[in-house]
């Protein structure tokens, strides 16, 4: 499956919620996609659909393909610690995460780009690999020649503040602290559906 780059609206009403943060349209229309929206007679998932839709809307939620998301979740299940757990934090510590977490960009599909487009440096270096675990300790900032770009600008503007992150909006230079508590995290994820899923 290639990366989706479609109305990420529809993506949100297949789920229930707005995956992908405020959504107007989605409050417009909270029900399911499709001709028939709200009178459309579904199936009732079984405990398998239950466990696979919840895969999908994390996938959806960082813009991680399949094997990627696979491969994250195998080195989840080898460290210490409760694998669902482990695996949001992996997923929270990749670069394209921080640097939405940071406000750099108004969204992850945003930070990817930027990241992929050589405007953000890790520790001082230009780093354009998205996926790029992030360590505690680690800082990460705009560009010298990109902090003058609009979106950059904008997104900088009205930026939410977390515990395990440090900004400072005047030179563009980030910091990730430690690693972010579970409780810390606010979407809404039931992982241990997805340990389950691969339990199977």
């Amino acid at each position: 499956m290639a990366r989706y780059t479609g109305p990420s609206t529809k993506i949100a009403r297949k789920f229930g919620e707005p995956i992908f943060g405020a959504d107007k349209d989605f409050e417009k229309r909270n029900y399911p996609p499709g001709q028939h929206g709200l009178a459309s007679k579904r199936k009732k998932l079984k405990e398998y659909g239950i466990q696979l839709k919840e895969k999908q809307k994390v996938k959806y939620m960082y813009g991680v393909l399949e094997r990627q998301f696979h491969n994250t979740y195998d080195k989840a299940s080898r460290m210490a610690g409760q694998k669902g757990e482990n695996l949001v934090l992996l997923l929270e510590s990749r670069l394209d995460n921080v640097v939405y977490r940071l406000g750099i960009a108004p969204s992850r599909a945003a930070a990817r780009q930027l990241v992929s487009h050589h405007h953000i440096t890790l520790n001082g270096k230009v780093c354009n690999v998205p996926s790029t675990q992030v360590k505690p300790g680690d800082s990460v900032a705009v560009r010298e020649r990109s902090k003058s770009l609009e979106v950059i600008q904008a997104s900088v503007a009205s930026t939410t503040k977390y515990s395990w992150l440090e900004f400072d909006s005047k030179t563009l230079v980030g910091k990730f602290l430690n690693l972010p508590a579970r409780a810390d995290i606010p979407e809404s994820i039931n992982e241990q559906l997805i340990v389950d899923l691969y339990s199977k």
